[in-house]
């Protein structure tokens, strides 16, 4: 058993996946903490989240044949069976993070590099893979990635606003930014240098 090399293979699983079961294991062994692989549970009718908070990993499961958990169910009040596996989010805990103290923090993904796996396009004849490492910066995401489809955040004073991010949406990646270069009225300016935050990961779209 080995480290996921592309965690989009674990999407459209089940919760009781063994394959989800076995990475879930794998990656519980690279931390000390021996709770690590027990996930704070988030239940609503559309949608369930399985929160790794030692594995930075949040896990989004979508219910599917009209099944509606209610809120507040624990784990094994779900209907495992009738839940998929719909994006996961990996995170990085940047040199300058946003602090909180009445919410509980992601730790970092404990395996580095992080594979994104690229399409084959016409400079590739095959899939290549892009190593995500705890210092890339907003500037290496575009020369591997290209020119976002989607973007947003960076409003407002640099103490309050969000964080920049990115959505390549043909590749089934979402980038948030954290630091201070990610904020702020000149955080489109200063983001290239912006390391992530978290990376969303998810079915590639079709790009309009």
């Amino acid at each position: 058993m080995s480290a996921p090399d592309n965690l989009k293979n674990l999407l459209g699983l089940r919760p009781s996946s063994d394959i989800l079961s076995n990475q879930i294991a794998l990656l519980s062994s690279l931390v000390s903490t021996s709770d690590a692989a027990v996930p704070e549970v988030k239940s609503y009718p559309d949608a369930v989240y399985f929160n790794y908070f030692k594995l930075g990993l949040s896990l989004l499961f979508v219910p599917v044949n009209g099944y509606k958990p209610k809120t507040g169910l624990t784990k094994t009040d779900l209907s495992e069976d009738k839940l998929v596996l719909d994006n996961i989010d990996v995170y990085n805990n940047p040199v300058v993070t946003e602090k909180n103290s009445s919410k509980r923090e992601f730790s970092s993904y404990p395996v580095s590099p992080l594979s994104i796996t690229l399409p084959i396009d016409e400079n590739n004849s095959s899939p290549t893979i892009f190593g995500v490492l705890p210092e890339t910066t907003g500037r290496e995401f575009v020369e591997r990635l290209g020119e976002p489809d989607r973007k947003g955040g960076g409003q407002g004073p640099s103490s309050g606003s969000i964080g920049i991010w990115c959505e390549w949406s043909s590749h089934g990646v979402m980038v948030e930014f954290g630091g201070n270069e990610a904020r702020g009225p000149q955080a489109w300016e200063l983001g290239k240098d912006a390391v992530w935050k978290v990376i969303s990961i998810f079915a590639p779209k079709l790009v309009n």
